[in-house]
């Protein structure tokens, strides 16, 4: 057997009745040779760390928009630390790590720039909406590419099922894309309260509240609370979940993240700009097409359409999206 070959095996001898199998893949949709060292879920991961949209995900804003401090989360420090805690459950449960770590790091890869405010402004404008998921996944299958001037990453179903449906009232079909959609909230609300006590939103008079009795009241505590609540309650299961005492306080701690972070005015102050700027360069491209860099005006030109102006202010970061629209409106004083 080869290094593949092994690695399969092994799956079936250590992981889980329930954990998805590597060499029981659905597969792909476009049939590939078989490496000799890595599976096919190993594959998908490198693929997406390899891609261009998982780099620009460190210039991409996780709730402060273009903050100051060093030390705040962008869109890539939160994909690692879904793919930590993800990790971390899927081992314990005898899950595939591989998968669950394939689908954690290629979650957000269609995120807008500025956060959830540039989804809802980009998602007023496009005709059929927008959800950053359903984008994620087309990213991966269509706009990204793996230097052969192919379209897409041809990844496994299970990872693209995984990526589709971390949000929204789908589930995942594998218990990987299930931990994985669990932890992306975990990881979230977690170190949003971090970077909202260091900006000055919050305070630390917040661990008063009730709530953090029981999941504990310092960042590493609520981490372990709820990593080992899902593990217990989950253990020998066909499903990924919290126990009801848990799960409970977990929601009340998100209503009230809603309450004071996410729909604070003074964490929100900027938004406004925000959303101006996103709206400003999605009409700009639908009335001027031809100014899409080179491959997104071909998407254009082949059927895509108005898709093709959505998928490049999706790709922007926050600083390429500012720039872009200095460019475009702001006009330059004569020298």
């Amino acid at each position: 057997m080869n290094f593949r070959e092994r690695s399969e095996a092994l799956e079936m001898e250590i992981l889980s009745p329930y954990a998805a199998k590597a060499s029981q893949s659905l597969g792909r949709e476009t049939e590939e040779k078989y490496c000799d060292v890595r599976t096919c879920f190993q594959r998908d991961r490198d693929r997406i760390i390899h891609s261009k949209a998982f780099r620009r995900l460190k210039h991409k804003t996780q709730v402060f928009l273009s903050p100051e401090g060093d030390h705040y989360r962008t869109r890539l420090t939160h994909t690692l630390e879904v793919s930590q805690i993800a990790r971390t459950i899927a081992r314990a449960l005898r899950l595939n790590e591989d998968l669950t770590e394939a689908i954690a790091l290629g979650h957000d890869l269609g995120h807008t720039p500025f956060g959830h405010c540039g989804e809802d402004a980009l998602d007023a404008v496009h005709e059929g909406g927008f959800h950053h998921n359903i984008q994620s996944e087309r990213v991966v299958s269509l706009l990204e590419t793996r230097g052969n001037g192919r379209s897409g990453l041809n990844l496994t179903k299970e990872v693209r099922d995984g990526i589709l449906n971390h949000t929204g009232e789908t589930n995942p079909i594998t218990l990987e894309g299930r931990v994985v959609k669990l932890c992306d909230r975990i990881a979230y609300i977690n170190h949003d309260i971090d970077d909202a006590i260091r900006a000055g939103v919050l305070t630390m008079d917040l661990f008063e509240q009730p709530v953090f009795d029981l999941i504990g009241r310092t960042h590493s505590m609520r981490i372990n609370t709820l990593i080992m609540d899902v593990i217990s309650t989950s253990l020998n299961q066909d499903d990924i979940l919290m126990s009801d005492a848990v799960s409970q306080s977990f929601l009340e701690l998100r209503q009230y993240m809603f309450e004071h972070v996410y729909l604070n005015p003074e964490a929100k102050k900027e938004e406004t700009k925000a959303r101006m700027i996103v709206k400003a360069l999605y009409n700009y491209y639908v009335e001027n097409p031809s100014a899409l860099p080179m491959e997104l005006y071909a998407l254009y030109s082949e059927g895509h359409g108005n898709d093709a102006v959505k998928d490049y202010i999706a790709g922007m970061t926050d600083r390429y999206a500012v720039t872009r629209y200095k460019e475009l409106f702001i006009p330059r004083f004569w020298t």
